[in-house]
């Protein structure tokens, strides 16, 4: 049985909010633990929650987070942004390629559209020496 697409808005009843939550946060430390098994990374999880408990979840431990946001800290601010994204500079370089693939396909149009026009030449020619011969030869 396949599942429903599920709206993604507020959830307004209270225990389903809850239940959502539960199942989606346990989905998502799986997730974590299973990208750090698989491929070998250091990651962590804080999951804060005011709605559902006074203290935030931390995957795999608070001790192995600080340890991992201490590295990431003692990093150069160059390898820290490297990989990081904005909104702002996330569309500027979605416009940026879209920009580029426009430039590419135009290009490619006008290549088509003189290749098309030669050829269309060439058959006028062609007619005009059909003619010509036919007419007057």
């Amino acid at each position: 049985m396949s599942r429903k697409k599920i709206k993604l808005a507020y959830i307004t009843n209270d225990s389903a909010r809850k239940t959502t939550y539960k199942k989606r946060s346990k989905g998502l430390l799986k997730k974590v633990r299973e990208i750090t098994t698989l491929c070998g990374i250091q990651a962590f999880v804080v999951i804060n929650s005011p709605d559902f408990g006074s203290q935030a979840e931390v995957w795999p431990s608070l001790e192995d987070a600080r340890r991992l946001l201490s590295e990431f800290k003692k990093l150069p601010l160059s390898k820290q942004n490297k990989n990081m994204v904005n909104q702002e500079s996330f569309l500027e370089q979605s416009l940026a390629k879209a920009t580029q693939q426009l430039r590419k396909l135009r290009k490619e149009n006008h290549q088509k559209e003189l290749k098309e026009v030669m050829f269309e030449s060439l058959e006028w020619k062609r007619d005009i020496a059909e003619f010509e011969c036919d007419g007057f030869g």
